[in-house]
């Protein structure tokens, strides 16, 4: 074993020397790369080798490497929303928001609400509407993603999405939730 292990690094030494002094004298030679931060996971030596195949040998064709295949950490757009939840709207409390003009020229109708009895009831109450303006949900109080399905079962049709509410709280003067905000007004 051993004797292998020296006619292989022999045969290294001597291939590495026989290709050093193919090199020219004037090839600026780079130095050597600084290695910043690793965190682990596959190296992109594949993807370098289709650019600039330094280990080919002279006079041999260079066939492109496949791209490693990596596999996602997540399984899923459901496994990715779950990992989202919960969400937390601190600026935001269920509650009767009052109805205010706004100029918000081609805002899509969008609606806060969240997981409690006063949202699940303006879901159903206002249901017809929402469908009819195309209105996109927020829901910005919720803990599971059961608790979110049942929303979604409340609103079919409708597209829910969880979010933290609180720069649009911020940004539009909102404190209470639901309410349904369109280009033109805040309504409860």
């Amino acid at each position: 074993m051993n004797r292998i292990l020296l006619a292989a690094t022999a045969a290294l030494l001597a291939a590495t020397a026989h290709a050093q002094n193919r090199i020219p004298a004037t090839t600026p030679v780079s130095p050597p790369l600084i290695v910043v931060e690793d965190k682990g996971g596959s190296s992109a030596l594949p993807y370098y080798r289709a650019l600039n195949p330094q280990d080919a040998q002279p006079g041999q064709p260079t066939a492109p490497q496949p791209a490693p295949q990596s596999k996602p950490r997540i399984g899923g757009p459901a496994d990715a929303e779950a990992a989202m939840l919960p969400v937390r709207s601190v600026r935001l409390t269920p509650g009767n928001e009052p109805r205010r003009v706004i100029r918000a020229p081609g805002l899509t109708p969008l609606f806060l609400v969240g997981d409690d009895d006063r949202s699940r009831a303006w879901l159903k109450q206002r249901l017809t509407d929402l469908q009819a303006l195309h209105a996109v949900g927020l829901v910005v109080h919720v803990a599971t993603p059961e608790a979110l399905a049942a929303l979604r079962r409340l609103a079919p049709g409708l597209v829910l999405s969880p979010a933290s509410g609180d720069d649009l709280a911020h940004r539009l003067g909102i404190k209470h939730y639901p309410v349904l905000i369109t280009a033109t007004g805040i309504e409860p």
